[in-house]
């Protein structure tokens, strides 16, 4: 069955939800209601990933995010993903109970070490793909190649098979168009035989095609989803999490449902 992975932005700027969860009661709260509307994990994130954010240094996002990430593993029994580009923060997110370490960059940034914190703690890494520079005319051999790098990383670090998983990165230094394309060909992800994250939820990709705000993007977000769910992807980030829980419910059953006799 397809998992749904809330997210849960303590930061001033993410694009959609920038603001709403800095205070810890608040990030706690928020994080109980994804639970409740069906969440299977909920994604920590303590630095905004738009398109020119402010950085933030790594003690900082750790003062974000662990005293939420210690709160979520105490009063409620769901997964916890940090989601981090810098090892120092995924290591200390762990200390504090997180269970994957989701990584915008596919542990390329900077020094590659991300999969060493990984392979120390034996945890689940997402290997989202992402790069500095636009596409060429191949994108989609460049996708694979680029998680290819990223798998090869993990390996070499020691991470086992069964604890790499990959996300397409929609949204990270592809075009609109590319975006769409991508979508499309969500199998250069899948066809590696490791569980695919996809994060489509409320981006620009959709607000683009729909001409609406990122405060109205669910039925776009819903639409990527079952399209995703139908080319193999098994966990969907997303903001809105009961919509998009059931729908997924609903494509999963529709999917896997077989004639056995009967009626």
């Amino acid at each position: 069955m397809t998992k749904i992975m809330g997210i849960l932005n303590v930061t001033p700027d993410s694009f959609s939800d920038g603001g709403n969860y800095i205070d810890l009661e608040q990030a706690v709260r928020h994080a109980k209601q994804l639970v409740a509307d069906g969440a299977d994990a909920i994604d920590v994130g303590g630095e905004s990933t738009r398109p020119g954010a402010a950085f933030v240094s790594a003690a900082e996002e750790i003062e974000r995010v662990v005293p939420v990430i210690r709160r979520l593993k105490r009063e409620l029994d769901v997964l916890v993903s940090i989601d981090t580009y810098k090892p120092d923060v995924a290591e200390a997110a762990v200390h504090a109970g997180a269970d994957i370490i989701n990584d915008v960059w596919g542990s390329k940034w900077g020094d590659c070490s991300m999969v060493n914190v990984a392979a120390h703690y034996d945890v689940p890494i997402i290997l989202m793909h992402n790069r500095l520079e636009p596409h060429g005319p191949d994108m989609l051999a460049e996708v694979r190649a680029d998680l290819e790098d990223s798998i090869r990383l993990a390996k070499q670090a020691g991470v086992s098979e069964n604890q790499i998983w990959l996300d397409p990165g929609i949204g990270f230094m592809k075009t609109h168009q590319e975006n769409l394309f991508l979508m499309r060909h969500l199998s250069i992800t899948t066809d590696f035989g490791y569980p695919v994250l996809l994060g489509t939820s409320r981006k620009s990709m959709i607000g683009l095609t729909l001409g609406l705000p990122a405060d109205q993007r669910v039925e776009g977000t819903i639409a990527t989803v079952c399209y995703g769910i139908q080319q193999g992807c098994e966990w969907m980030r997303v903001h809105d999490v009961k919509a998009v829980k059931r729908a997924a419910v609903m494509m999963d059953a529709m999917l896997e449902t077989e004639l056995t006799g009967g009626e």
